[in-house]
């Protein structure tokens, strides 16, 4: 999953800020990317405020960059609920006589109205481990153990320990289960996450035996892992000195010192790293969990086991179970691990203190690893961030400052983000507003792309901003939209395909950890009721406002951090490394290096030596009588409205209609390919004659739950030309159907494609995101780079979010000063190209009743449509050249790719490519890359529809 993320992220993304009313979900994204992981599978899995905890990964439904190549993914397969019966209080927990033999106490019961769910919280009499058993008739299943993890320095142990309890356990003694898990189950998830001062270990399966397999597993490595043991182990996932023959240089191996060595290379996450230590300078927020490449040599292997003793104790976790399973059936699976230990201290002594507000300001400066030989002019950033309290706050506080966050930046139209956007001193927004992830709030808005002598500029147009804000307050219609669109978001509960129970999960940990009640943050209704109510009574301002002035304007604690772009610091990093090795080899004797070749060849052995049969037979996998035989269908009717072809879904959507409508693209001219991704955000972020696109923006927050438009290309079987789509698609409640079928009319020939100023903002935006994608998404760009080598739809993906796109936005971004009449034609050419009711296709999901009475307005919309006639298939016979290349950027490691077409050879497709790609992915790569390479991941992946397999590291 993750690697169609990344590989479909360049082929078929549209600009980040294409789904206006959602960006309260989305911009966590970069604070997630800091958070190391064994697989990075979902880009939002954190929701920092209490709203986004609430609401959890709603953007992550709509954004494009999850469509997979190939098909017209129904919307409705992520729309749908989890059932189309309302589930009652009626749901039972385990019974109070099992758990209490169990040796289980129940703590609290309630039924939450807000996610149709029974939860219990029981606490282990022997141990004190606390459990959410949550019981509801959701069929997707979750389980979820978490450890308090606060490191003390920037080692790196809580990350190393993360990657390291899954290569093996006591009933499970393999190298890798966790990968020979992936190998025999029906996982909807199946990962690991390092949080600055948490571990967390998910799960999730629709299938029973499986999901009972996948917690045993989990449950037997946290708590009984090898790794303690097996210093290779330590050596192999953290760090070790590598020697292969005493006459050669010593080098670092190690895979999450390879893994951070390119965290440090990204400036986002240099930035957001210095935020947070700078900010908590004295607790253990200081230090990095993940690790500092500089520091993780320092980290022993008798430090490492302390760790693991110390905190991965049934007395300092907290345990949830999510699902359609039995109840009585948790306990007894928990009772059999946590009968096994006593109690011990690790709750006192993992408890995160809380960061005193500093008197006055703090200025840091950080340089950031840059290109060498490019202008540096405007490559340099700023970001200022608050503290917000020293103590916790109330839930009202908690949901008025999302609520605040959400109107200053959540939006293109929000006037914080849309002032500092329109200033022309940055290219791009840094700083994710309000998070509340880690036990205390922080606040941070910053830009970067700017000039060092703009830098005290942006700093007091913040300020100003942030001023004229708290005196004036927010325009009712504003507020109106942000109101809709969280109350939308919370109505429609809808994660996406990420497992719903998991996001609840998140949500109440972020409290639970901390010794707050797990029940608050699954519960909205009654808070956001009385905030609304509050709102109504006192008006905006007088909510608002004094938020601003304290937390934020009155506020001493404010870390400005600047960041400065120095072309020399990878080279002088670097070289520091290797001076370090090379003293570390001077003071070794002949015996002792001949002794560190003799272990690094012995670590090479264990590593490459496959596990035995027995070892194998102890990992539980499913047999193919476990399997459906068959599929889910997703019902479709295939209709006609108007001379257009509708597909429809009847499925439960909560009273929400889903609809999407499709334009062929294979009209276009070629040369104007890659201002398609800028066209579709100039439609959502332009004005009408009518309206400025701050209005048509609350306008389409007021009356729907979002609105995008991005394009779309795959191969198509047998086929050299694509399959190349514009797709407008958008949601809204069954009352406001009219309403959303006028504002994508609006949308698509309303709006006028001719304000210069803010075209260049997305020009710069998307150069700014494309550079940032370069050092962050290296597989991404490297398969889309090969996909263009080897097809057509490849190609047309890459003009559109690849190097070439890059290349394309910097020639660009100086032609719109020079020739913008002629971009804002091209614009209306590819408007007037595209825009066609023939050729047209619009695709429905609702009930069955929603969907009957939204044909009347699909049809009105349909004959607004310009009728007229393709003129027919441009054709697009352009690739890259076939020819080996590499592309240099600024980052301590390397990304490599490989691909070829195996449809040319003439193979036919069947099943076993499928089989062969998982093969290579989870046997030969994973240990050939990753365990014995050191690096972080390698994978292989097929595209069914070109018939390009790729293999990348």
């Amino acid at each position: 999953m993750e690697r169609v993320v990344l590989l479909r992220s360049l082929s078929s993304s549209s600009p980040s800020s294409v789904l206006a009313s959602t960006r309260l979900f989305s911009r966590s994204a970069h604070r997630l990317a800091r958070l190391p992981r064994r697989h990075r599978l979902v880009p939002t899995v954190q929701n920092r405020s209490i709203l986004r905890r609430h609401l959890g990964l709603i953007s992550s439904v709509i954004r494009p960059s999850v469509q997979l190549k190939g098909q017209l993914c129904p919307l409705s397969v992520r729309a749908i609920s989890t059932s189309s019966a309302q589930p009652s209080s009626e749901i039972l927990g385990a019974d109070d006589d099992v758990a209490e033999k169990l040796g289980f106490e129940k703590v609290s019961e309630e039924f939450i109205e807000e996610c149709k769910s029974r939860a219990v919280l029981y606490k282990h009499k022997k141990t004190g481990a606390e459990i959410m058993s949550v019981s509801n008739d959701d069929e997707n299943k979750v389980f979820g153990i978490v450890f308090r993890t606060p490191p003390k320095d920037s080692t790196g142990i809580p990350h190393i320990l993360e990657h390291s309890v899954l290569c093996g356990s006591r009933k499970y003694p393999l190298k890798e289960p966790f990968v020979e898990l992936l190998k025999g189950s029906l996982n909807t998830f199946l990962n690991a996450f390092t949080y600055p001062d948490r571990t967390c270990y998910p799960v999730a399966s629709t299938n029973t035996k499986d999901f009972y397999n996948l917690v045993d597993v989990y449950l037997d490595a946290v708590f009984f892992p090898k790794c303690v043991e097996d210093v290779k182990t330590f050596q192999q996932e953290g760090w070790h000195y590598e020697l292969n023959d005493p006459s050669e240089d010593i080098t670092y191996k190690g895979v999450v010192f390879n893994e951070m060595k390119g965290v440090y290379s990204q400036p986002d996450s240099i930035l957001g790293r210095a935020t947070q230590q700078a900010l908590f300078p004295d607790n253990t927020y200081g230090v990095d969990s993940g690790g500092d490449p500089q520091v993780i040599p320092k980290l022993t292997f008798e430090e490492f086991k302390e760790f693991h003793g110390k905190y991965y104790h049934p007395s300092n976790a907290r345990i949830w179970f999510y699902g359609d399973d039995d109840p009585n059936e948790r306990l007894r699976i928990l009772s059999e691990y946590l009968d096994m230990f006593e109690a011990n201290s690790a709750p006192m002594e993992s408890k995160v203190e809380y960061q005193k507000l500093f008197s006055k300001p703090v200025r840091i400066v950080e340089k950031y690893p840059a290109a060498d030989g490019v202008d540096l002019k405007k490559k340099h950033m700023v970001c200022l961030n608050w503290l917000l309290s020293e103590t916790p706050l109330d839930l009202e506080t908690e949901l008025a400052l999302g609520f605040l966050d959400h109107l200053m930046m959540g939006t293109p139209a929000s006037p914080l983000r849309k002032t500092l956007l329109e200033s022309g001193l940055g290219d791009a927004i840094v700083g994710g507003g309000i998070e509340d992830e880690l036990l205390q709030p922080q606040f941070s808005i910053g830009l970067k792309g700017v000039s060092e002598e703009d830098i005290q500029n942006i700093e007091e147009l913040i300020l100003d901003t942030l001023k004229k804000l708290a005196e004036e307050g927010f325009d009712s219609d504003a507020v109106e939209a942000s109101m809709n669109t969280i109350e939308f978001s919370l109505r429609e509960n809808n994660t996406g395909s990420f497992p719903r129970g998991l996001a609840l999960m998140l949500r109440s940990v972020g409290k639970w950890i901390y010794d707050m009640d797990p029940f608050v943050p699954l519960k909205y209704q009654e808070p956001l009721k009385a905030l609304k109510a509050r709102i109504a009574e006192e008006g905006s301002k007088a909510v608002f406002a004094p938020l601003i002035e304290k937390f934020i304007l009155n506020n001493p604690h404010l870390v400005t951090i600047e960041m400065q772009p120095d072309p020399e610091k990878a080279s002088r990093d670097e070289a520091a490394e290797k001076e370090n090795l090379e003293i570390v080899k001077a003071s070794m004797t002949q015996e002792d290096l001949a002794e560190l070749a003799r272990a690094t060849n012995e670590l090479k052995l264990k590593q490459e030596t496959p596990d035995s049969p027995e070892a194998l037979k102890c990992v539980p996998c499913l047999s193919l009588q476990d399997i459906p035989k068959k599929p889910t269908q997703i019902p479709t009717e295939v209709g006609d409205i108007n001379g257009t072809k509708v597909l429809q879904h009847n499925l439960f959507t909560n009273d929400v209609v889903y609809a999407e409508v499709v334009f062929n693209m294979s009209t276009l001219k070629q040369e104007l390919l890659p201002l398609v991704p800028l066209f579709c955000q100039s439609l959502l972020e332009m004005g009408t004659k009518d309206m400025d696109f701050v209005q048509l923006n609350q306008l389409i927050g007021r009356k729907t739950g979002g609105i995008s438009v991005y394009p779309f290309t795959s191969s198509v079987r047998g086929k050299q030309d694509p399959c190349s789509h514009m797709i407008v698609r958008g949601k809204a409640t069954s009352e406001r159907t009219e309403d959303l079928f006028d504002l994508v009319n609006r949308v698509l020939q309303d709006v006028e494609l001719t304000d210069q100023k803010r075209f260049k903002q997305f020009v710069s935006q998307s150069k700014a995101r494309m550079e940032n994608r370069l050092r962050g998404s290296g597989h991404g760009i490297a398969a889309a780079r090969m996909d263009a080598k080897l097809n057509v739809a490849g190609w047309v993906s890459e003009q559109m979010g690849g190097v070439s796109y890059l290349e394309f936005l910097r020639t660009l971004e100086n032609k719109v000063d020079d020739d913008w009449p002629a971009i804002s034609s091209s614009l209306e050419e590819i408007r007037t190209t595209l825009l066609s009711k023939n050729g047209c296709l619009v695709n429905l999901t609702s009930d069955g009743k929603n969907l009957k009475n939204t044909e009347k307005y699909v049809g009105k919309f349909l004959d607004m449509l310009p009728s007229t006639s393709p003129v027919g298939s441009t054709a697009w016979n352009a690739q890259l050249s076939r020819t080996n290349e590499a592309i240099v950027i600024p980052t301590q490691v390397n990304y490599v790719g490989k691909a070829a077409n195996i449809f040319e050879t003439g193979y036919q497709l069947k099943g076993s490519s499928y089989v062969i790609s998982k093969y290579i992915s989870n046997t030969w790569l994973w240990d050939r890359v990753r365990v014995s390479g050191g690096a972080y991941g390698g994978f292989c992946d097929f595209d069914s529809h070109s018939g390009v397999i790729y293999s990348q590291c």
